[in-house]
């Protein structure tokens, strides 16, 4: 599972060429001209900026205090190809709207991380032929958005590929040697003894290869998981398990370690409340970690009773709150007290009501990009796919379109 107003002047760009790509270390056209503190990137949600009934950035900002945003997923072309794209199907090079949504934050003092990979589609890990041609892909998104942070999101299926997994740690180091100050976060599945099998060989790859990120991130949610107790065992496992493997000790484990959580309901069900993150964020901020995420600000509002039927949505978090409570957790970690009043909101456009697509058939064969309508909802393909229910899984075929 798991936004359009100023353009910003152009900024000098100073760059440095090294193993074949050129490094974006001060800023571009594309409206940076200078980072955020670490801790901002560090507490970054996470925010699909073309899919999943975006929310208004600017919105969450006036009514939080947030400065940062996590925005996903950079993928290799569906179709194939080394070359970085919006979801496997807009492409970077030739992107308006996301660099759209980055200048609104932007204008607004704050900033973006980009985040590559995700659960699904085909990551340029396994696309590019090796670590330097993934790291030349990875660079276009930097060099294109002036980024000063980015997170290789690795998990299933990817990590269990372990020629992907060196192509992607290697580009890491590749990134984070060529664009100095970029702050750089790696985040796998998270299991109760900490991660599973496959985290343990990424971090043997980074080890192998003399890599070290600003973190190692696990996302202790969708393994049977209770609660935020669970959560904190799983974190304190997986500090053990990052001193064991680079020799650190724990005040240095801790550093770097980060948790990025599922506000909500989860795709298996389980449920993540306030309370649960309050939890957490204690424990996280009382040992000093490095990183505290979550996705996502795309389900950081209430469900309408019609939606909130106990599944799980990318819209809404199937819990009681009211919008972006979640996000509050996010700039308590940056450091930050967020706003008790209520602000003046970012005027937003009345939406124009959406129409129907031709309604769903269990019969029929959609390929990706095919459109359809379902319980009052558009539905659009990620890929090939019969029978298969719309809004039935959160990581199904179908991309959730909003309300129609």
């Amino acid at each position: 599972m798991r936004r359009l107003r100023a353009c910003l002047g152009a900024a000098a760009a100073v760059t440095l060429a090294a193993a074949g790509t050129t490094a974006l270390v001060a800023s571009n056209a594309s409206g940076a001209t200078s980072a955020l503190g670490n801790r901002w990137y560090a507490a970054a949600p996470y925010l699909m900026p073309l899919d999943n009934d975006p929310p208004d950035p600017a919105a969450i900002m006036d009514a939080t205090g947030l400065k940062a945003f996590q925005l996903a997923f950079v993928l290799a072309p569906n179709g194939g190809g080394c070359t970085p794209t919006w979801g496997g199907t807009a492409p970077v090079s030739s992107d308006t709207a996301v660099q759209s949504v980055i200048n609104t934050i932007r204008a607004k003092g704050g900033d973006v991380s980009v985040s590559i990979g995700g659960y699904g589609g085909t990551k340029l890990g396994q696309a590019c032929s090796d670590a330097a041609s993934t790291a030349a892909a990875y660079q276009q998104v930097i060099t294109k958005y002036g980024l000063h942070a980015i997170d290789f999101d690795l998990e299933e299926p990817e990590y269990e590929n372990t020629a992907a997994v060196r192509n992607e740690i290697g580009a890491a180091k590749i990134l984070q040697q060529n664009n100095p100050g970029l702050y750089v976060s790696v985040t796998t599945a998270g299991t109760a003894d900490g991660t599973g099998w496959f985290g343990k060989q990424m971090l043997l790859e980074a080890k192998s290869q003399g890599f070290t990120p600003n973190n190692f991130s696990i996302m202790p949610f969708d393994g049977g998981f209770n609660g935020a107790a669970s959560q904190t065992s799983a974190l304190t496992n997986f500090n053990a398990i990052l001193r064991s493997t680079f020799g650190w000790d724990e005040a240095t484990a801790y550093a770097h370690e980060g948790f990025s959580g599922m506000n909500g309901r989860s795709d298996t069900g389980e449920y993540f409340g306030q309370a649960d993150f309050q939890t957490v964020l204690d424990y996280a901020t009382s040992h000093h970690m490095d990183r505290f995420t979550f996705w996502s600000l795309n389900r950081d509002r209430q469900c309408t009773p019609a939606d909130n039927g106990g599944r799980t949505s990318g819209t809404c978090s199937s819990v009681t709150q009211n919008p972006w409570d979640f996000a509050k957790y996010s700039v308590k970690f940056a450091g930050v007290t967020p706003p008790t009043g209520t602000p003046t909101p970012t005027p937003t456009p009345t939406p124009t009501p959406t129409s129907c697509k031709t309604a769903w058939n269990a019969s029929a064969v959609y390929t990706a990009g095919n459109e359809v309508s379902y319980a009052k909802h558009n539905w659009k393909a990620k890929w090939w796919t019969q029978n298969e229910t719309p809004g039935a899984a959160e990581w199904g075929p179908w991309q959730d379109e909003g309300a129609c």
